[in-house]
């Protein structure tokens, strides 16, 4: 009864509004509001201060700045070899085969590669038959997200959707979860092909943010598509490729008979970003230039 209740009012709530109001009480800097959230914050959620380069949590200047800070050197090494990174702390939600053109979601769920994508037919091609990996980031982790492979940016797409919450009950009982929040597509060439890392956005999630163009925050929520030429972002494996203000999920995408997953990792596992999750199925070479 409880699980309904809280599906039942996901479909009700104004997602947007309530993600905007989050937004600007993230964005606060007043101290007198801020520091006695934060520090009930880390507390709540038992986050691990002595990993951040400011241990202190009062001293962020805002909350998001809390929400997105940073480790200490050393504080995420990374697997060594040419493996696929983990992207991101938090708890493998799924992964496996991408089966007949849709990935797995939770028990009697799945949804569309090529809805995920943003519609494109010859994105979602590149994916068919593939492999793919869910990774959700709990209110604890570490909040930035980093490059499984070292690549070459070819496409960044922003989709407007829904923020419904991205935990696992929501992914049990809302058909399409991921193809229907609002999220980031980002497409890299990379010594495996290709792999999109899509930046799910959630409820109350107040923004996402890619280091190579900043806050992503169309002015009008309708699908914008930009393709990268000459001039493309190249990320180096293990760098930042971005980061959520308030967390969510990350999803990597990755072509048939491209990586194989390491067989220890099952739905609930927990990860930390820079963890060996597979290795490359054939031997790297270097990234195509971006068309």
């Amino acid at each position: 009864m409880r699980d309904t209740l809280f599906i039942a009012l996901q479909h009700l709530l104004p997602h947007h509004l309530l993600s905007r109001l989050a937004g600007c009480i993230a964005e606060c800097r007043w101290a007198w509001l801020k520091d006695p959230f934060t520090r009930w914050f880390a507390k709540r959620y038992q986050v691990d201060m002595s990993e951040a380069v400011q241990e202190d949590p009062t001293a962020y200047a805002c909350f998001n700045d809390f929400f997105t800070r940073a480790l200490k050197d050393g504080a995420r090494p990374l697997a060594e070899g040419n493996g696929v990174l983990c992207p991101a702390d938090g708890a493998i939600s799924q992964l496996g085969r991408i089966e007949h053109g849709r990935v797995f979601q939770a028990k009697g769920q799945s949804f569309s590669v090529l809805e995920l994508l943003g519609g494109n037919p010859e994105h979602a091609a590149q994916f068919q038959g593939g492999e793919f990996a869910t990774v959700y980031l709990s209110p604890r982790d570490y909040h930035r997200v980093h490059m499984p492979l070292a690549g070459t940016l070819t496409d960044m797409i922003y989709v407007p959707g829904k923020l419904f919450s991205v935990n696992q009950t929501t992914a049990e009982n809302v058909p399409e979860l991921f193809a229907r929040n609002e999220r980031v597509v980002c497409l890299f060439d990379t010594p495996a092909g290709p792999m999109a890392v899509v930046l799910v956005g959630a409820m109350i999630v107040a923004s996402v943010e890619t280091v190579w163009a900043g806050l992503v925050a169309p002015p009008r929520r309708q699908l914008k598509a930009q393709r990268y030429g000459e001039a493309a972002p190249q990320l180096e494996r293990g760098a930042e490729m971005g980061r959520f203000k308030l967390g969510s999920t990350a999803i990597v995408l990755f072509a048939p008979g491209a990586v194989q997953w390491n067989p220890e990792l099952l739905a609930g596992s927990a990860v930390r970003m820079g963890q060996a999750m597979g290795e490359l199925v054939t031997a790297p070479t270097a990234p195509h230039e971006s068309a």
